[in-house]
């Protein structure tokens, strides 16, 4: 049984998670407070701290050669900080009242509780795993964590087939299939949407696909598994849809993750529609004064819609978690939401959204007007100039930016961050159209695409009477 509160001298924190949010919180409340004014034990179930879950795709793919490329810092790093962290071991209840956590050690089944003054939630997020027949048999692998990587390429180590389907056209999905196709696979990727990438408009979709496509990849969209069959030997030997069968020696699940909050609903906390833990804009768990929560299991505020979203992405969680710390340690931050950025990639071809989708602003009850234009990367006389598409959403009437979507060659990608910026100042597309961006013909046309985009979108929005 651990120290009971009214027996310390000091304040314990507890964090709960080992990965981006959880250590952060850990690490920035360390800088402001000493060991000596407090105390931090934190909890991992996994066999690895800080790292890049991002880069998973890259290291299964060969880009990254070794796994230790992706840990930030290790738990010999954070111990030798004054960080009381404690490997394999699974929190397996948080006691609110009591203001413990019940943990049990994976190695020896070992039981303890610890209590806390302050506790950080940072429980991140698990794969989805349909409840489908065969999909927890050998072969069939998710890839959230280092632990799932390593697994997954075990797998591929052992294997002798080189047939491999990836279920789900996501970020993972689709990054997943290209790190396969590297390995010497034959894919095939199962999307139950109408084009790859459901973060953006299928419109935009398409590019992506017709990529896919290009690099030898099979799409099967508007297709929804049914079963895993699996072999003699249990092993899954197949992915099958109402209409068709697809042979598959290992099967990867991109299908999307979903906040790990189940110890947050048992103890009662509150959780959103999308089943995150609901937190104010210092990260503090509603209604809970010494709780704060971070990263992949809590929803967070969209700047554009007003609402609050699930969006489980690496940069958020690090900000969180020197939220958090900051103010455990007894300073003051906040965060105050998202505009929805994600960049990606397939074969040579750069992805990128923010801000909202047409469905998302119909969903918000915005009207709004839809641009596209098609454009270069740099100068068009330029070597090296690639094709690139930018899809706008401008406001009717006030002309607001609502978002965009970037699709091209290198260069591409990072463009969004502009309209990122535009977003999270509230920004017009008539007052984007102003902005000094910078030029050179190996950077950009003179009317960069961004800006020829915004263009046309102020034209779109006067010619409806805005």
């Amino acid at each position: 049984m651990s120290m009971s509160r009214t027996s310390r001298t000091k304040e314990r924190l507890v964090v709960i998670g080992g990965d981006a949010a959880g250590m952060s919180a850990a690490s920035q409340a360390r800088r402001l407070k000493g060991p000596d004014e407090l105390e931090i034990v934190a909890f991992e179930r996994g066999h690895f701290t800080s790292y890049s879950a991002c880069g998973i795709p890259y290291w299964v793919g060969g880009d990254v050669a070794e796994r230790e490329q992706l840990i930030a810092r290790t738990p010999e790093e954070h111990r030798a900080r004054d960080i009381g962290l404690r490997m394999r071991t699974e929190v397996t209840e948080i006691d609110v009242e009591g203001a413990r956590v019940r943990s049990r050690d994976l190695a020896s089944g070992a039981e303890s509780w610890t209590s806390y003054d302050k506790l950080v939630i940072a429980t991140g997020a698990r794969p989805v795993r349909p409840e489908l027949p065969g999909v927890d048999a050998p072969g069939v692998h998710g890839v959230q964590t280092l632990d799932d990587g390593q697994a997954l390429l075990d797998t591929l180590a052992a294997t002798r087939g080189r047939r491999a389907v990836v279920v789900g056209a996501g970020y993972i999905g689709v990054e997943m299939a290209e790190a396969l196709i590297k390995r010497g696979y034959e894919v095939t990727v199962v999307n139950r949407s109408k084009e790859p990438m459901a973060t953006l408009d299928p419109d935009m979709g398409h590019l992506v696909h017709k990529a896919m496509a290009g690099l030898g990849i099979t799409m099967v969209n508007d297709a929804e598994v049914t079963k895993l069959p699996t072999g003699d030997d249990g092993r899954v030997r197949s992915v099958a849809t109402e209409d068709a069968e697809y042979p598959a020696d290992v099967v990867v699940l991109g299908i999307g993750v979903h906040p790990e909050t189940t110890l947050a609903k048992a103890a009662g906390l509150p959780l959103g529609q999308h089943h995150g833990l609901l937190t104010d804009l210092a990260m503090r768990v509603r209604g809970h004064e010494n709780i704060w929560a971070g990263g992949d299991c809590v929803e967070v505020l969209d700047l554009v819609s007003g609402s609050e979203r699930h969006i489980p992405l690496g940069t958020h969680a690090n900000k969180h978690g020197q939220v958090i710390g900051a103010n455990v340690g007894g300073g003051y931050a906040t965060f105050p939401g998202v505009v929805g950025t994600a960049v990606s990639k397939v074969c040579d071809l750069e992805i990128a959204r923010t801000g909202l989708r047409e469905k998302d602003a119909r969903r918000a009850g915005l009207q709004f007007k839809a641009v596209t234009v098609r454009s270069t990367s740099r100068a068009g006389y330029y070597p090296g100039a690639d094709p690139m598409t930018v899809k706008m959403l401008a406001e009717r009437r006030t002309g607001r930016l609502l978002g965009v979507q970037i699709v091209g060659g290198e260069g591409a990608g990072k463009r969004v961050d502009i309209a990122a910026v535009a977003l999270t100042a509230g920004m017009t597309v008539e007052q984007m159209t102003a902005l000094d961006l910078g030029y050179a013909p190996p950077f950009s046309p003179v009317w960069d695409p961004i800006l020829v985009a915004a263009r046309k979108a102020v034209a779109a929005v006067r010619a409806d009477g805005g």
